[in-house]
């Protein structure tokens, strides 16, 4: 009668696998949400290029920008800047970059061997200005309201499905 109690670990620990696997097997892949209106980042970025610095909240010029955050280092920053550079051509002026822990000689390169889509970029050498976006890897995008708010965030790789509802709010 005592020996199932043995078992009872056993069980536990072939439940908890069993729930691990069918998560690691059905990643719940997050894309673009909806923010609940919160404030983007209230620091300064000291600009990439030039003097100065760049503010989101509110974004300098009033409208709505959107914010990409990347590094020359990371491979998906790749994968999604031909569509940045679409919709740098669709809204000029209204897309930005946040250089993420990156030396500014690499971003520079980054950009002089890809493009550059951005209206202007600002640095975050130290990553904080990542974490009071709400950063969880490069890339992400946010895109902010002319009152400073986020209004979306795109977790990951931009896709035709993610920019399509960037533009949808650039263009309200």
């Amino acid at each position: 009668m005592k020996r199932w109690y043995a078992a009872i670990p056993l069980i536990a620990l072939l439940i908890l696998g069993a729930v691990g696997a069918s998560q690691l097997m059905n990643p719940e892949k997050p894309g673009f949400e909806e923010a609940t209106l919160r404030p983007a980042p209230v620091m300064a970025f000291e600009r990439l290029r030039g003097e100065g610095e760049i503010r989101f909240a509110p974004p300098e010029n009033g409208e709505t920008v959107v914010v990409n955050l990347f590094a020359s280092w990371c491979a998906p920053c790749r994968v999604e800047h031909p569509l940045l550079m679409d919709l740098a051509l669709a809204y000029p002026e209204q897309v930005y970059g946040l250089a993420y822990k990156d030396a500014p000689e690499n971003t520079l390169q980054f950009l002089a061997d890809l493009g550059d889509p951005y209206a202007d970029i600002g640095k975050d050498r130290d990553g904080q200005g990542g974490l009071d976006f709400g950063l969880t890897g490069v890339p992400e995008t946010f895109v902010i309201d002319g009152d400073g708010q986020i209004v979306m965030h795109v977790r990951g790789v931009l896709d035709p499905e993610s920019l399509g509802r960037i533009e949808d709010a650039l263009a309200e």
